[in-house]
């Protein structure tokens, strides 16, 4: 792991990050566990929000480096190996991965029928037949209740994963608090990957994220819902990078001199 402004983010790659899910599930590992695919937005509300800092660092196992501002930072502070671990093609690797499989999967996320289509979609360009349940969650906060009626019916599918498709920070919230009502699966917020999987967004060609500018991309698309998150997130993400870059400076200068 690699702290990167006080967020644990996971220093090696996709292949790596699937190959401790599988083992988790065959050896019943310590489960049930939370993963988040998380980039600046997550990083820059975990440093305006303590609770979510907690969240991140203390209920999820791994958070994946979501963007590649984040493994730039992470690759300077030596984590050489670091790749980026972007949602969509986590979930993307994992499901073609696991196709032939005995791994369910469960889809929880999107609008009214958004995880029913992503099911049909894994089937035909994954050629994944194991997607056991879906649900789509409500906008307000799941009262007790719901979440335990939603848990047994993850349960009664026998899900091995269930992925989380809404925003941050409600996905990583919700994605812990499921986690109190479940036992044997594992729990992974992917944000955006539902609506890109079905073609409900327009996801930025490749070479614009290897630049690290999918952001602007995304703003570019919708700039009437993205103006507002991004026109926060991108001077902060490079403020607490600047002041926590400095920090790991001092830190080794003291370092060498001692």
């Amino acid at each position: 792991m690699v702290t990167i402004c006080g967020v644990r983010l996971f220093n090696l790659n996709i292949e790596s990050a699937y190959e401790l899910v599988v083992s988790d599930i065959e050896n019943s590992f310590q489960l049930p566990r939370c993963i988040s695919a998380t980039g600046a937005h997550g990083i820059v509300t975990a440093n305006l929000n303590n609770d979510f800092r907690k969240i991140l660092n203390e209920e999820f196992f791994l958070n994946l480096p979501d963007g590649m501002p984040a493994v730039w930072v992470g690759r300077i502070k030596g984590a050489k190996k670091m790749q980026r671990c972007y949602g969509p093609d986590f979930f993307k690797y994992v499901l073609k991965e696991s196709a032939n499989t005995e791994i369910k999967h469960f889809f929880c996320g999107g609008k009214e029928g958004v995880a029913d289509e992503l099911k049909k979609e894994c089937e035909i360009s994954f050629n994944n037949k194991n997607v056991v349940g879906t649900f789509c969650p409500p906008f307000r906060k799941m009262t007790e209740s719901e979440l335990l009626e939603l848990s047994q019916k993850v349960k009664k599918t026998n899900a091995n994963i269930v992925w989380i498709g809404l925003s941050t920070p409600k996905q990583e919230e919700f994605a812990v608090q499921l986690k109190s009502f479940l036992k044997d699966q594992i729990i992974i917020t992917v944000g955006a990957a539902f609506d890109f999987h079905t073609g409900k967004v327009r996801q930025a060609p490749k070479w614009i994220q290897k630049i690290g500018m999918e952001w602007f991309f995304r703003l570019a698309i919708e700039p009437k819902r993205l103006y507002k998150r991004y026109s926060l997130i991108v001077p902060l993400f490079l403020y607490y990078n600047l002041v926590d870059f400095i920090k790991y400076l001092l830190l080794v200068i003291k370092e060498k001199n001692n």
